[in-house]
C-alpha cells in the first residue's frame, strides 16, 4: 500500500480548487487525486476514485458539506474529512464536530498548517485549529445547546442569525456576506420558521442562548 496521502478537494469555486490542487501537490507525500465542485459530484468521485482524505467547504449550493460529510463517510466508513473554510464561528466548528468531522481548518491558514492538518486526520487525529475551537472540544466552550437550536440550520443562515444579533441591518448583513438585502430577508424569514419564533428579539434570544454572541 503506497504511503502517498490521496487527498480529493469539494469546493464551488474552481479557482480555489485548482489553487489547492498545486498546493497540495507541492507537498511531500501528498497528491491530490481530484476535484470535485459540489457534494453531488463529490459523492460521484468517491465511488470512483481511492481517497484518504476529503478536503471541503462548508458553504456550497445544493449539498453543503454540513450534507456531504455524513454521506460520504457512509460510502467511505475509512475516509477522513477535514473542513476547509472561511467560516470560523464557533457554532459552526461545533457543528462540524457533531457530523464527524475530523479537522477544521480557516481559509486563511498557511500552507504549514493545512500541510499537518492533512497529516494529523489521515494518522487518526482529529485537528481543528485556533484556541476557541480547542475549548469548545474540550467541552469548555458552555454551548451544550447548540446542536439543539441550530441543527437545521445552513452555514449561511448561521451567519445571518449572528449578524441579525449584532444588531447588523439586511443592507450591512448584505454587505458583509456578499449577499442581496432582500436574500438577507429571506434568509431572515427562513431563520423565524426554522426557529419557530416571529420576530427579530426571539432571534437574538437564540442566537445568544446558542453562543454566536457574547
Amino acid at each position: 500500500m503506497s504511503d502517498t496521502i490521496r487527498v480529493a478537494i469539494c469546493d464551488d469555486h474552481r479557482v480555489v480548487s485548482e489553487a489547492l490542487s498545486e498546493l497540495i501537490n507541492g507537498l511531500d507525500g501528498v497528491d491530490c487525486v481530484g476535484t470535485a465542485a459540489s457534494g453531488e459530484e463529490a459523492l460521484f468521485m468517491l465511488e470512483h476514485i481511492a481517497v484518504d482524505v476529503l478536503l471541503t467547504d462548508l458553504d456550497m449550493p445544493g449539498m453543503d458539506g454540513f450534507e456531504l460529510a455524513p454521506l460520504a463517510r457512509a460510502r467511505r466508513p475509512d475516509i477522513r474529512i477535514l473542513v476547509l473554510t472561511m467560516h470560523d464561528e464557533p457554532a459552526l466548528v461545533q457543528r462540524a464536530a457533531e457530523i464527524g468531522a475530523d479537522g477544521y481548518v480557516l481559509k486563511s491558514a498557511g500552507k504549514d498548517e493545512l500541510a499537518l492538518a492533512i497529516r494529523e486526520v489521515q494518522a487518526g487525529r482529529r485537528y481543528f485549529s485556533g484556541t476557541v475551537t480547542s475549548r469548545l472540544l474540550d467541552g469548555d466552550g458552555g454551548q451544550g445547546n447548540t446542536s439543539t437550536l441550530l441543527q437545521d440550520l445552513s452555514a449561511r443562515e448561521v451567519e445571518v442569525l449572528a449578524a441579525l444579533a449584532e444588531g447588523l441591518g439586511n443592507k450591512e448583513i448584505g454587505a458583509r456576506l456578499f449577499i442581496s438585502p432582500r436574500t438577507v430577508d429571506t434568509h431572515r424569514t427562513n431563520l423565524m420558521r426554522k426557529l419557530d419564533t416571529h420576530n427579530l428579539a426571539g432571534l437574538v434570544r437564540i442566537a445568544i442562548k446558542a453562543g454566536l454572541v457574547r
